[in-house]
This record gives C-alpha cells, sequence and structure tokens, in this order.
C-alpha cells in the first residue's frame, strides 16, 4: 500500500506562489502515476495535474496551465506542485493521489482512478 503525505500549503496573495511536496512511502514510487486534485468548500475534488512514472509526461487542467507545474524526484519518492501567479479561485484544500497503473492507461483526469490519497493541505489565496 502507499501512504501520501502533503505539505506545504499557506496564505499568500494574489500573485504569489507556493511549493507543495507530497512525499510516498510503501511502494515504489517510480511505479506510481502521480496527480495533484483539490477541492473547495461545498464543490467536488477537481484535477489540477497528473505525472507519469518517469516525469516525461505531464497534464493540467486548463484553469492552471502556464501557472503551475507538477514534477517529482524518484529518489526521494516525492511529487511538487510549484504554484505561481496564485488566484483567489485557487483557494482549495489540495490532495495528492496515486495510482499503480501506466499513465496511458488511465483517465487521469478522474478521481476514481486513484487508489490512494493524502490527507490534504490548505491553500489560500488573498485578495
Amino acid at each position: 500500500q502507499v501512504q501520501l503525505v502533503e505539505s506545504g500549503g499557506g496564505l499568500v496573495h494574489t500573485g504569489g506562489s507556493l511549493r507543495l511536496s507530497c512525499a510516498a512511502s510503501g511502494r515504489t514510487f517510480s511505479t506510481l502515476t502521480m496527480g495533484w486534485f483539490r477541492q473547495a468548500p461545498g464543490k467536488e475534488r477537481e484535477f489540477v495535474a497528473a505525472i507519469n512514472w518517469s516525469g516525461g509526461i505531464t497534464r493540467y487542467s486548463d484553469s492552471v496551465k502556464g501557472r503551475f507545474t507538477i514534477s517529482r524526484d524518484n529518489a526521494k519518492s516525492t511529487v511538487y506542485l510549484q504554484m505561481n501567479s496564485l488566484k483567489p479561485e485557487d483557494t482549495a484544500v489540495y490532495y495528492c493521489a496515486a495510482a499503480p497503473k501506466p499513465f496511458s492507461k488511465m483517465v487521469i483526469t478522474t478521481t476514481l482512478e486513484y487508489n490512494y490519497w493524502g490527507q490534504g493541505t490548505q491553500v489560500t489565496v488573498s485578495s
């Protein structure tokens, strides 16, 4: 099984930056497709970004393209989400997710495709 622990959330002003980290344990990290999702109060959990095992393939939601970057360091069993040019609408709890499946075999934006989830970290962007 996989345990995921997010960190790096906080409060920033509009236009600021945050870097989220997700540390994984319990399974060979390099075999996992990794993703980030977010959820605001009263809204469904939505896809943010995903990355394949090697880091060579990434995908982003339209709302964060050009502002967020997902990356991974397999030696550290950690996936990152660099968030720049933050907007108030980015305010949400951000969740790290993992799937023991190839990126190409997944509906990468669907929450049900992911087997493991972190506890979430709060990101708040003030205007």
